[in-house]
């Protein structure tokens, strides 16, 4: 078997998320396994960088998957146009490319990085990817957001009863900038090695909170240093949310 790293981007509302699930309800990774598996002739599983929940969205999602040593190279530069032939409109395959044997898209990852909109006027065309919300504060956002770069344990905004062994992520960046140039769309960008399940989301709920003179800076860090989830602010829809990018070492890739 050879060994490839499958890059994607995804529209996350026709799917109950990333993960494969019991049920046979929609998931991006189903989706996918399903169509290589008939295109392939035989089971094909696949491993994403991460799991993104119901309704998230992916500019860029990486995934690796095994194909059969007997598989002609050619063949694999035409898998991407084959299998956006039939997984539907809501997923792109952008690229496969070949790594080691033992490159894994999610351990190797060495950094991911979302980004979640925001929108202050109303507009169809940015209904389905943005948040609508009355003006914020976005200087009292961006002093709270660069705290999360200060500190490691980030249980106040890990999903409760999750599987995680460890809820230690290292923030590189967070911040809000504005887009535009006219005030009415902002995005809250936040870059880390790793990330919690609904931390993306929880963070963002907790800081619209202080841009709305809900929660003051103080207040912020007694949130961070309490440890308890139900301390921080409410987890935002996920529809605004994308995973927008994924580092890797460049001496896994051949």
């Amino acid at each position: 078997m050879a060994r490839y790293f499958i890059y994607l981007a995804y529209d996350g509302r026709p799917y109950h998320g990333w993960q494969s699930q019991p049920g046979g309800v929609a998931t991006v990774q189903q989706t996918i396994e399903a169509a290589l598996s008939t295109l392939m002739r035989q089971p094909i599983a696949v491993t994403g960088a991460g799991r993104t929940d119901t309704g998230v969205n992916a500019r860029l999602m990486a995934a690796h998957v095994d194909l059969p040593d007997s598989v002609d190279p050619c063949s694999v530069a035409e898998l991407p146009r084959r299998l956006n032939a039939i997984i539907g409109p809501g997923i792109a395959i952008d690229r496969i490319v070949p790594v080691k044997p033992d490159a894994h898209a999610r351990f190797d990852a060495t950094s991911r990085s979302y980004r979640y909109f925001v929108n202050h006027r109303r507009n169809p065309f940015l209904t389905a990817y943005s948040l609508l919300s009355a003006p914020l504060d976005y200087e009292a956002m961006n002093q709270a957001a660069s705290r999360l770069l200060q500190v490691s344990d980030f249980t106040s905004f890990a999903k409760l009863h999750s599987d995680a062994r460890t809820n230690i992520c290292r923030v590189a960046e967070a911040r809000w900038v504005k887009l535009d140039g006219d005030g009415d769309r902002h995005c809250f960008i936040i870059t880390a090695d790793r990330f919690l399940r609904n931390m993306v989301r929880a963070v963002v709920g907790t800081l619209v909170e202080v841009g709305r003179g809900k929660i003051t800076l103080d207040r912020f860090d007694q949130i961070i240093a309490g440890r308890d989830r139900c301390l921080a602010g409410t987890s935002m829809p996920p529809h605004p949310l994308f995973l927008w990018d994924i580092t890797y070492p460049e001496d896994i890739f051949l």
